[in-house]
Order: C-alpha cells, then sequence, then structure tokens
C-alpha cells in the first residue's frame, strides 16, 4: 500500500520542480530553436528565456512570474492501493498544491468566476483538475504535474470528414496567427492538436498531447506522425517566431492525439503549452521508493486501445 504521506511530500516536491526546472527534452528543443533563429527580437526573446531558466535553476525561483494553474494527471497501475483510498489522495494533491503556493511560491491564479473570491493556495472549487489514467499491470502510481497557462492558447472548432486534411491544416494555421498577432500564447510552444471524440474529450486529448508528450516523440500511428512533422514544419513557416515577432521559431514540437468521433463530424481542438514548459512526474511503490522522471509516458498503447478487451502485444 502506498502511504499518503509519501503521496503528498512527492507531490510538494514535483510541485517545485515544475515551476523552477525545465524539461530537458524541452530545453533541447529551444537551444536548437534559438541557434536557427535569424529574426532580431526573436532571437533576443529566445535567448533571454534561456538565461532566465539557468538563473531560475540557480536562483530556484519560479521561471515565470505567472506560474500558470497547476494540475494533476494521476496514472495507476491495476493492482495499485493507496492508503486512505481515491479521497485521501485527492485532499493529499489539494494539500500539496496548496503548500507549494507558499513554499516555492506559486502566484494564487485560482479565483471564482463571478465572486472573484481567492483562497490565496490555488486551491477552490475543480482546482486544481485531478484527471486519472490507468494500466494493466504494476502496484505502483505516477503522479504528474502540469502548471499550464490559464488564459488563452486554446481553440476548438467543429470541422467535417470531407474538410480532410486541408481543413486541419487551415484551422491549425488560423490558430497560431491569432495566437502570435493578438499575444493569445507565449511562443514558442509545444502544440497539441485533439482530433475526434466529442467536444469535451476533443479539448481534453489535445490539452493531453501539448502537456504529456515530450518534444521529439512520435505517434505510434505512422500517417499521424507524418502529419506532426508536417505541421511542425508549417508552423514555423509562417513568419512568426518568439512571442509573436517576426522569426521561423513559433512551433517547438506539434504532438496529434485522437479518438474516434461521430461520423458525421472531425472535432479539432488546438493548445498552446507555454515557453515555460512546466511539467514534473514521479513514480510511487507500495515498498517508499520513488523515481522522478520528466516523461509523463501517457500515451501507452493501453491508452491508445481500440478493442474492447485489452491483449498486451509482445
Amino acid at each position: 500500500m502506498i502511504a499518503i504521506s509519501l503521496i503528498q511530500s512527492t507531490a510538494e516536491n514535483l510541485m517545485a520542480s515544475a515551476a523552477i526546472e525545465i524539461p530537458q527534452d524541452y530545453l533541447d528543443g529551444l537551444k536548437a530553436a534559438a541557434a536557427t533563429e535569424d529574426g532580431e527580437l526573436a532571437g533576443f526573446v529566445l535567448q533571454a528565456m534561456l538565461e532566465n531558466y539557468e538563473a531560475a535553476k540557480e536562483d530556484r525561483r519560479a521561471m515565470c512570474g505567472d506560474t500558470g494553474t497547476p494540475r494533476w494527471y494521476v496514472k495507476m497501475g491495476n493492482e495499485a492501493r493507496i492508503e486512505g483510498g481515491p479521497v485521501a489522495l485527492e485532499a493529499a494533491l489539494r494539500g500539496a498544491t496548496a503548500n507549494a503556493t507558499s513554499a516555492v511560491p506559486l502566484r494564487p491564479n485560482r479565483v471564482h468566476p463571478l465572486w472573484r473570491t481567492d483562497h490565496d493556495n490555488n486551491v477552490g472549487i475543480g482546482a486544481p483538475e485531478i484527471e486519472y489514467g490507468f494500466e494493466p499491470d504494476g502496484d505502483w502510481i505516477d503522479l504528474i504535474t502540469v502548471h499550464k497557462g490559464g488564459l488563452f492558447g486554446t481553440d476548438y472548432r467543429m470541422l467535417f470528414p470531407s474538410d480532410g486534411i486541408e481543413g486541419i491544416r487551415r484551422f491549425y494555421l488560423d490558430c497560431l496567427v491569432a495566437f502570435g498577432k493578438r499575444g493569445l500564447a507565449c511562443q514558442p510552444a509545444i502544440i497539441g492538436i485533439g482530433l475526434g471524440g466529442s467536444k469535451d474529450t476533443c479539448m481534453v486529448l489535445g490539452k493531453r498531447a501539448a502537456c504529456l508528450r515530450v518534444v521529439g516523440s512520435r505517434n505510434a500511428d505512422p500517417r499521424i506522425a507524418e502529419i506532426e512533422d508536417e505541421l511542425k514544419k508549417l508552423g514555423n513557416s509562417i513568419g512568426m517566431g518568439a512571442m509573436g515577432f517576426v522569426g521561423k521559431n513559433m512551433v517547438i514540437d506539434c504532438n496529434i492525439e485522437v479518438g474516434y468521433c461521430h461520423t458525421g463530424g472531425m472535432q479539432m481542438s488546438v493548445h498552446a503549452f507555454c515557453l515555460s514548459s512546466r511539467r514534473a512526474v514521479a513514480r510511487l511503490w507500495p515498498d517508499g521508493r520513488v523515481e522522478f522522471r520528466t516523461d509523463p509516458d501517457w500515451f501507452t498503447p493501453y491508452q491508445r486501445r481500440e478493442t474492447v478487451e485489452w491483449e498486451a502485444v509482445e
């Protein structure tokens, strides 16, 4: 059984790590963008970002003044057992969020939408979000925290099957241009695209594609992987770079996740993570071991399964 005290202490460590330290895959992608950027202002922004990340790590301070809206993804092996059960787990994650807001510190961004009530700890009704996934084997749990920008950088459109790949390209470019020209996202960013599902699950797919895939990973379907490569290149060809300035590095990577949808539609969502790609991961075992990493490893073959019964492929 996994101790609830271990869950909360690990969660608090993850909150600090996500706020302060850039995942290596994203940092490598950012350095590659900086090395090729020839736009004067875009290049200046990229270099300033890299210097800021080093200063944040050295001083142990949050890398961005707006620390986003913390959220949790929890994946459990089928045999995992948690002291106190799922209610205790959620209380521990809410407690860790509140404690980290004060200790890191994080900006207390969460307020009531109408009354603007602020508990000064990023906790409230429906906050932080906690989403779940499961795997067939294992007695471990994965805790993943993502500090996602909570304002813009997201859009949705109901496409139709006849729109095809061309329609996907068109809406994708519409979004990137709007993000850049209107200041709706902090570029460069990992772009996540959700295709299919229903409207709500399409939005979830796109956000997970942006936040839970590492730079350089590709969808297991080779045809989708080709589209990911195409859209990354396309996004960097529109003449916009860091923070919307003239440049050629707007997209660090483009990830696509799909879900089966109604036969008459093809839902699409587009999500920009942000230039502070804040995520941190840990796996906890019942013997007290904790393994920290930066790859969420969320989209396993089980998460993308198509059949009624799951049969592992050797």
